[in-house]
């Protein structure tokens, strides 16, 4: 699937699973207000500074002098409801019309969001998020510590829950003020400030789901974001318009938001010259043909990694040598030159460069050489070649065919298929060899949790080696400001890389081409916003 899903019913224990290790010799400190730093690095964002606007348009003039709707070409959500979204794009959508307890940075730093700061417990054991004042839902009733605790405990408990698995260190939750919630951990935890910046910390309105029940959110969510969804056709439209209530609503600066499914290539110009569309999702591609029609296009070097998931249960993937020879046998700079037009970087692990999680000994962990991968194919056993089938999302993945090629070239005889429209591989698990890309998420050890956990959604085989488990506990000892936090998390990553199948290609790059009436977008490494952005009049 080329939009991988956050987790599945049945996957709650895996937090705990996953890192049930004893933590000793961990230092915890304390994490005071909004110092929480998240995961990523200085240079992992994108092509331009993220700290200013991709498109700035110079200073922004009064509302009278703006555009009042903007139109944005991106995916329709599965559900607008957050505790049961499956779909990992989804998270944009969704922060139209919801706020975490906290927001991600252009960068994928944690930042305040409803919480205008948080408190850690000294001993790491307990999280006290202090939400600013007189906060309401766009239903009008009130956004205080009791409607996080409820919204929260919704996300454990709910039978369909998808976020439940991220949040298996809460043990409690109480409510010491009407803007103090503490959130009781299980265990040491300091990646909580980065969960609530997704889909995981997205409050909704417990009035609402008492009143209409929790099947009405999937058309008709009530949470406290920027923008209100008015009406909503499934896969055509969503009109929404701004949110007054807000808590940053200044900074929201059109009246009116449309969101559409992606158009189709053949009509990605004629969508922008027409206006109907100002700003459109485009593959790689495009760019070339839609910068070519004078339409800018802003390029982001954002989270998401292209990755074959492996099932090491099923001959021969079971063989580590075997995922070696094919890890070899793939030209990484090819696929990228050829197949992505020249964007991205080639990649043996599931973060790119820059980011706090990415561990610089695993670059060019197993270099291109088809000698070396028939080589190691005889150590295996299979002196002959192999025989495998790869599975593909599309049947026009350019990725997919290439691989097809320098695989055989190797004595790794590929064929390929298409899935089963409709029918997700990470649940029938149908196919053991599946190319796919992991969309990332908020925190490093949630995403090591989707890969390599034993109920991991991508990890097909689901296994996990105890060694893991334990050094993604120790990881997660130790609050985001800790000088020894980046070590910690860069070692479970090797450890992973080290001993798990997955495959990983090359970093993705996010492709936004915009209306030259369109200023203010700024570069978001993994969930995109809108604060700042405006649109000039016609």
């Amino acid at each position: 699937m080329s939009a991988d899903l956050d987790s599945r019913k049945g996957n709650r224990t895996v937090s705990k699973t996953f890192r049930a290790a004893i933590v000793t010799g961990v230092a915890v400190l304390a994490l005071a207000g909004c110092a929480a730093q998240a995961a990523v690095g200085n240079s992992a964002s994108s092509s331009s500074s993220s700290s200013s606007s991709a498109s700035s348009g110079g200073a922004i003039p009064p509302a009278s002098e703006r555009g009042n709707t903007l139109t944005w070409g991106w995916s329709l959500p599965s559900t607008w409801d957050p505790v049961t979204s499956a779909v990992g794009n989804d998270v944009s959508a969704l922060t139209l019309v919801y706020e975490g307890l906290t927001e991600e940075s252009p960068q994928g730093e944690a930042v305040p969001g409803l919480a205008k700061s948080w408190t850690y417990a000294k001993n790491g054991r307990a999280i006290t998020f202090h939400l600013r004042p007189g906060l309401t839902f766009s239903d009008g009733t009130k956004l205080d510590a009791t409607a996080v605790k409820e919204s929260l405990e919704r996300g454990i408990t709910e039978k369909d829950s998808e976020v439940a698995p991220q949040m298996a260190d809460i043990g409690s939750i109480t409510v010491d003020s009407p803007t103090d919630v503490t959130l009781n951990l299980t265990q040491v935890d300091y990646q909580i400030p980065l969960l609530m910046s997704g889909k995981t910390g997205m409050i909704v309105s417990p009035t609402a789901v008492a009143k209409e029940g929790v099947t009405k959110l999937a058309t008709q969510p009530v949470g406290a974001g920027p923008f209100i969804l008015k009406s909503y056709v499934p896969s055509s439209q969503a009109t929404l318009v701004k949110n007054p209530h807000f808590w940053d609503a200044s900074k929201i600066l059109v009246q009116n938001f449309i969101l559409k499914p992606t158009p189709e290539p053949s009509v990605a110009v004629a969508g922008l010259d027409s206006g109907q569309f100002d700003i459109e999702d485009l593959t790689a591609s495009q760019v070339s043909g839609v910068e070519a029609a004078g339409f800018p296009v802003e390029t982001t070097n954002v989270l998401p990694v292209r990755v074959i998931d492996v099932d090491n249960k099923v001959k021969p993937f079971n063989d580590p040598l075997v995922d070696q020879a094919i890890s070899t046998a793939i030209n990484r700079e090819a696929l990228i030159k050829t197949a992505n037009f020249g964007y991205g970087q080639p990649d043996w692990q599931p973060f790119p460069k820059g980011y706090v999680a990415y561990n610089a000994s695993l670059s060019n962990l197993y270099p291109h050489s088809v000698s070396k991968a028939k080589q190691l194919l005889t150590q295996a056993g299979y002196p002959n070649g192999i025989n495998v089938q790869l599975a593909l999302d599309t049947a026009d993945d350019p990725v997919g065919e290439l691989i097809q090629q320098q695989l055989d070239a190797a004595g790794i005889h590929t064929s390929l298929v298409v899935e089963t429209p409709g029918q997700n591989n990470y649940i029938t698990l149908k196919y053991p060899f599946a190319l796919d890309q992991f969309n990332a998420r908020q925190s490093p050890v949630q995403a090591l949790q989707v890969l390599f956990g034993p109920q991991g959604l991508m990890n097909l085989g689901k296994s996990t080696p105890p060694t893991l488990a334990a050094a993604v506990a120790a990881a997660d000892g130790y609050a985001l400001t800790d000088p020894r936090y980046p070590a910690a998390i860069q070692a479970a990553v090797k450890i992973a890389v080290m001993n798990m199948p997955n495959i990983f290609l090359f970093t993705v790059t996010r492709f936004e081409a915009h209306s030259p009436n369109v200023h203010g977008l700024q570069h978001w490494v993994d969930i995109q916003r809108f604060e700042g952005v405006w649109v000039s009049k016609s």
